[in-house]
């Protein structure tokens, strides 16, 4: 890696964790496409890497709401309790099942365009107050699982996906943001630990570009601190509408891609 991809990775994970953060998605969902097409990862080490990203950037948005005291929220246990076994799955799956950049490609517009399409409509049309619209526990915790296994196979920890699936349910996004972001934080730990392990062991090119991981996730520390910062100073209908349209854009552009 040469200093000009460092400091693009560097302002990539800034920008990015600037904007996402206030919504509790640490930026990792929207880096990967910078990093697939402008960056030159190659796949599968494309994941790993994102998982670095979030393991280095986590904690500059974590100890914001510590200090907040926002992480004491049950709905942090129930996120963790349930991302943590599934990412592991995830990203076993990742290395033997699709280590294609085409079939990535394709989840993340699979995933990606219906959730931002829903996430804008239910800004727009809510059908019910928030209060009536959360989720049971059990319900939380059975998603933050299935969550947990795709965040696996996409690089992402989990948690980047129950931020928008939650806040288009009804949830608050200042009560989901710290949840979401502690749960992509431990789940990116384990999920970058597996895919060490596999990589040891020699399955595959899935070891992380060690380097430009790092000057992402450093961008990333300060871009989420600073996005924890900004988050009581946004409104939460402007947060929801940017975050639903970036995940329409990017899983739009990936699937022009995998198709043409």
């Amino acid at each position: 890696m040469n200093w000009s991809t460092g400091l693009a990775g560097l302002a990539a994970g800034l920008l990015i964790s600037v904007v996402t953060t206030p919504a509790g998605v640490s930026g990792a969902v929207f880096l990967l496409p910078v990093q697939l097409s402008v960056l030159g990862v190659p796949s599968p080490a494309v994941t790993p890497t994102n998982l670095l990203f979030n393991v280095v950037a986590g904690p500059g948005a974590l100890l914001r709401h510590h200090r907040a005291g926002l992480l004491r929220d049950p709905l942090t246990r129930r996120l963790v309790s349930g991302t943590l076994p599934g990412v592991a799955v995830g990203a076993a799956v990742r290395v033997f099942a699709v280590p294609g950049a085409t079939v990535l490609r394709l989840l993340i517009a699979v995933l990606l365009v219906p959730l931002g399409l829903w996430l804008v409509r239910r800004t727009l049309r809510p059908s019910r107050p928030a209060a009536e619209a959360e989720p049971s526990a059990g319900t939380v915790t059975g998603l933050a699982l299935a969550v947990g296994v795709v965040g696996g196979i996409y690089g992402i920890g989990g948690g980047s996906l129950l931020g928008p699936l939650l806040v288009g349910r009804g949830m608050a996004v200042a009560r989901v943001a710290p949840a979401a972001l502690a749960s992509t934080f431990v789940t990116s730990v384990a999920g970058a630990a597996v895919f060490a392990l596999l990589s040891l062991a020699g399955t595959g090119d899935v070891a992380p570009d060690w380097y430009l991981g790092l000057a992402c996730g450093l961008g990333g520390l300060a871009g989420g601190y600073l996005g924890a910062v900004l988050q009581p100073r946004l409104p939460e209908t402007g947060l929801r509408l940017l975050l639903g349209g970036l995940a329409t854009a990017v899983g739009t552009l990936y699937a022009v891609q995998a198709l043409g």
